[in-house]
């Protein structure tokens, strides 16, 4: 008489740990990273960063482009599968190699099968109308052709997604990705998609560039963090590494920064820590401004908004990361 009522219990269990496992699954957040990644070295501490939270993020995988430093979009697409693999996570997540080009070089070809960045391209738009209630954010760290390419593409992924941007020194002009593409961003201003900036804001303390880290801090911390994978990997300044904290401190020790007091700014990497923790920073829409021959134009009457991150938690961003480094020794 026991044995049925031990298998009803114990189909009980597997259901209700079922449950919570999708549960568990409903509550990450689906991203798909695009990125130069290699530019400097923030954008790699993002990619770990982002493949080490296996708990907080569904990774729908690693777009590239090329900006003005770094090199080509194949070098790039070369670097960010270095920390793939340094993170353990080859090739259940894969690189796709996105635009060479600008924007405005592009768009009237995207109705064709093939154009500068169409592999990066089509995935945006693929896993955007994936079956699954939950909206995919696209996390752009680097110039937004890619983003812009696939939204010019196919606007019915408009409501199915949500564009963070690394980028911009609003409302001051100028910064990297910004000037990498300006028509980019000029048109998903003016698309009706979700977006929202991380803004940069260079020497100031109220955006991502006040989320720095020492030299000293980083080869202190740094070695041997992070997953230990079996194979070596070659390193972009020669060597080879089995993790990525590693790897990290071989990044900081060529960047050419004078001493160990001296820091670089994790820009990206910060990008990464609001969308898993939106109160690391402060949130706040505008009317979305236009951005005319670089200068920005405000339209207070706009009815299209747009969000601004600003004042990032700098001790709390860093804390976390060192703490997801060291959880994968």
């Amino acid at each position: 008489m026991r044995t049925p009522v031990l298998c009803c219990a114990l189909l009980c269990s597997i259901l209700s740990c079922s449950g919570e496992s999708d549960q568990m699954n409903t509550a990450k957040t689906r991203v798909l990273l695009d990125t130069d990644a290699n530019n400097e070295l923030d954008d790699q501490h993002a990619i770990a960063y982002l493949l080490l939270n296996r708990d907080v993020f569904d990774v729908e995988g690693i777009t590239v482009n090329s900006t003005r430093y770094g090199g080509d979009v194949s070098q790039h697409a070369e670097e960010a599968e270095r920390i793939v693999r340094l993170c353990d996570r080859f090739p259940e997540i894969t690189v796709y190699r996105g635009a060479d080009g600008s924007f405005e070089e592009i768009e009237d070809q995207v109705g064709g099968s093939s154009f500068d960045g169409a592999e990066a391209v089509n995935l945006i738009i693929e896993r955007a109308h994936t079956n699954d209630e939950r909206v995919l954010v696209l996390l752009p760290v680097g110039k937004l052709t890619n983003i812009a390419l696939a939204l010019k593409k196919d606007p019915s992924i408009i409501p199915k997604v949500k564009v963070v941007w690394l980028g911009s020194n609003y409302p001051e002009p100028g910064e990297y990705n910004q000037e990498n593409d300006e028509p980019a961003l000029s048109y998903i201003l003016d698309t009706n998609v979700d977006f929202e900036i991380a803004l940069v804001r260079y020497g100031t303390p109220s955006g991502t560039d006040a989320v720095r880290v020492t030299l000293g801090e980083i080869r202190r911390t740094m070695p041997g963090k992070g997953r230990r994978i079996a194979e070596p990997v070659p390193g972009r300044h020669g060597g080879e590494f089995i993790t990525f904290g590693d790897y990290s401190v071989d990044l900081f020790e060529h960047i050419g920064l004078p001493d160990e007091t001296a820091s670089r700014a994790l820009f990206d990497m910060a990008a990464v820590a609001i969308v898993k923790n939106p109160s690391w920073a402060s949130r706040r829409t505008i009317p979305a401004p236009a951005l005319i021959d670089g200068e920005w134009v405000e339209r207070p009457e706009n009815t299209r908004a747009i969000a601004l991150w600003e004042h990032f938690d700098r001790a709390g961003i860093m804390a976390d990361f060192f703490d997801t480094m060291s959880g994968h020794e």
